[in-house]
């Protein structure tokens, strides 16, 4: 089951990772993984594991170009969609 916002959100992150050098495309790329794999798993993700990713992606964001910094804002436009149709906080 694919929750398709959390790969679009995976998608964005892979390409603003090949448009970032050093840490922050580590980083990137990182997030992207981790995002792909929640998207593909048979239950949804919490909320907790979704606010690290969005906080992880908000400290890229700080020191990133910005056309790196509107591709994770993209990005955390899809995970704040799909965070609205799970349960909890």
């Amino acid at each position: 089951m694919t929750r398709q916002e959390l790969a679009t959100a995976s998608d964005l992150l892979a390409s603003a990772a090949e448009d970032s050098s050093g840490d922050d495309a580590d980083r990137l790329a990182d997030l992207s993984a981790q995002l792909d794999t929640l998207a593909e798993r048979d239950t949804d993700p919490d909320h907790g594991r979704l606010a690290r990713i969005e906080s992880a992606l908000g400290d890229v964001q700080s020191d990133a170009s910005d056309d790196v910094a509107a591709t994770i804002d993209d990005a955390l436009d899809a995970i704040h969609d799909f965070r609205e149709t799970i349960e909890g906080v």
